[in-house]
């Protein structure tokens, strides 16, 4: 009973203030796309050999997505059509690069290597034919129909500090994760304000000065991958310091993805709390951007995730604001477990016949589209 008090208030407070609209626009923010955590089922199993823990379902099912998770999903999204005829579309948060496996190995694990996304694609399709035979080419062909646009998450989905710390001291996790071309099941606990899949996490504030051209050559890179400038930013697990944003902005960055209720880590442990809503403006004339619903269908709360979500929605649109979904790619992966990518694809297309049913008037937008038109027409 509080459990349920305390999430309608939050979900309430998420959309109390801020821009808004009468329009019922609903946009799906996808994390983690184009990023390689594992590589196969046979890694995972080398991995569960060595006595390496699966912390989370993204240690045990997440892995680059695959030419069926592709075409599977195009036919949810495909499925349903909003006011204007136009079918649901995802905002993958996309990372452009990965790390270089063969390279690395080539050369004994001894420094960092790494590739974009097409050089990733393009090797494991001769790898795992049966699996990623076509995948980059039916990516592209997703943006240019509309199922797909993606928007800056990164350079790459790890922490560098942490990598080149562990890659120093020949860490057995780490090394074993290299050999079976994964990035995943790997420690961060002596790393007390660092995650080893956050890319802008930092331990002393001074370290951002070495990620500002990450991020640019990111961007940079993100426009020869996917065809165009992006600028609406997720940070990888939402860490980031507020003196990345003027790169951010320098480099094409319009709207950044941050949480309702920011801790921002200012050095040595220290956290600074700050409030974001949608609309809210940085110094640098960023404009913050906040998820207000979530849904992710095959992690198990022990709830129905789709009457769970409509929930979130009407609350959205009782208050005039459009509903921004988070959601992680992990919920629509297939290449371990078929059955994952199921379980999640069905629930999307439950709760986008839902959508449609119970708002005919509904509006399907990409994140940067939605962004554009709050921003343009205030308050309408």
């Amino acid at each position: 009973m509080i459990k349920a008090i305390l999430s309608n208030i939050i979900s309430n407070l998420k959309n109390s203030i801020g821009w808004k609209t009468k329009r019922k626009i609903v946009v799906f923010s996808v994390d983690d796309y184009g990023n390689v955590r594992l590589n196969s089922a046979q890694a995972r199993k080398n991995m569960d050999a060595a006595e390496m823990k699966i912390y989370s379902r993204f240690d045990a099912l997440d892995t680059l997505e695959t030419t069926q998770d592709l075409e599977q999903l195009f036919d949810v999204l495909s499925s349903v059509k909003d006011k204007n005829g136009r079918h649901a579309v995802f905002t993958p948060f996309a990372l452009p690069c990965n790390i270089d496996f063969e390279k690395m190995e080539a050369e004994d694990f001894q420094k960092f290597y790494f590739e974009t996304l097409p050089n990733t694609y393009k090797k494991l399709a001769l790898q795992q034919p049966e699996a990623y035979t076509g995948t980059w080419g039916l990516w592209q062909e997703g943006i240019a129909k509309g199922f797909l646009k993606p928007q800056f998450h990164g350079r790459e989905h790890l922490n560098l500090t942490v990598f080149n710390d562990k890659l120093n001291r020949r860490d057995l996790q780490l090394l074993t994760a290299l050999k079976n071309k994964s990035f995943t099941s790997i420690s961060d606990e002596e790393y007390p304000t660092m995650s080893c899949t956050a890319e802008l996490d930092f331990w002393n504030v001074k370290e951002n000065e070495a990620l500002k051209p990450i991020l640019k050559e990111g961007l940079q890179l993100f426009e020869e991958v996917y065809g165009y400038k992006s600028n609406y930013f997720t940070p990888p697990v939402f860490n980031i310091h507020h003196s990345l944003f003027q790169t951010l902005k320098d480099n094409g960055i319009q709207y950044i993805d941050l949480a309702l209720l920011r801790e921002e880590h200012q050095g040595l442990n220290v956290y600074k709390k700050s409030f974001n809503y949608i609309g809210k403006q940085t110094k640098e004339d960023l404009t913050i951007m906040v998820r207000n619903v979530v849904f992710e269908p095959t992690e198990d709360r022990g709830i129905d995730w789709v009457a769970f979500t409509m929930k979130q929605i009407e609350t959205a649109f009782r208050w005039n604001k459009p509903a921004i979904i988070s959601s992680h790619r992990v919920n629509f992966c297939g290449h371990i477990d078929p059955k994952n990518r199921e379980k999640g694809l069905d629930n999307l297309k439950r709760l986008l016949q839902e959508i449609v049913k119970k708002w005919p008037d509904v509006e399907f937008m990409a994140a940067d589209e939605m962004a554009l038109t709050l921003k343009e027409k205030k308050n309408v």
